[in-house]
């Protein structure tokens, strides 16, 4: 790599083991890249207060409202972290990123077209993965509270506006019903290809 870094994101349902193998990857890639791990809602005020105050209500916000704040936080995140560390040559792994949004409000009826036009500003990632485990397996493994957005009826359909994107070549599907060893060797040996633009 030379004159900017890689933008990697990884999605997945709620319990698909995105987090974890998105920080599983971002710790082997340090051995040979300088690789960061960070995450959406962001830590940064509008991420805040997405997390704090909207996810674990007891009712969903409008999902236009929704779409709108997931927006507002992604602008945040791309100029105060995102960018800096692209221009600084490092690679960086988004734990969640626009198809989430595309997913979790489209799912909903909202319009997709909407949401990518209010996501516009929003970089293209380099490489973009799907982590797919069946929603009532994913369900199971939620120990925690479950967010708003955390039901079977709204994960079949947020997975299903997923493998949309899959089938339409946007995001590269990882088998992650597999053991998490599995599943991260899977993830690493295809990001490393496209690091050494063997993919």
């Amino acid at each position: 790599m030379s004159g900017k870094g890689v933008f990697i994101c990884v999605e997945g349902l709620d319990g698909s083991g995105k987090t974890t193998q998105a920080k599983i990857l971002a710790a082997r890639l340090n051995k040979n890249y300088r690789a960061i791990y960070t995450a959406e809602p962001s830590r940064g005020k509008t991420g805040t207060f997405v997390r704090e105050c909207c996810l674990y209500e007891e009712k969903r916000l409008p999902s236009a409202a929704e779409a709108l704040l997931f927006a507002a936080d992604r602008i945040e995140h791309v100029e105060n972290e995102i960018k800096p560390a692209l221009a600084e040559d490092k690679v960086v792994i988004c734990d969640r990123y626009v198809y989430s949004s595309l997913a979790y409000q489209g799912s909903t009826g909202l319009n997709l077209a909407w949401i990518k036009k209010i996501n516009s500003y929003a970089l293209k990632p380099d490489y973009a993965v799907f982590i797919d485990v069946p929603p009532e397996r994913v369900l199971e493994r939620l120990q925690r509270k479950r967010s708003v957005m955390e039901t079977l009826e709204i994960q079949r359909k947020v997975r299903d506006v997923y493998i949309r994107f899959v089938e339409a070549g946007e995001l590269i599907l990882i088998d992650g019903n597999r053991t998490r060893d599995e599943v991260a060797d899977n993830l690493f040996s295809k990001v490393e290809s496209l690091l050494l633009g063997t993919a």
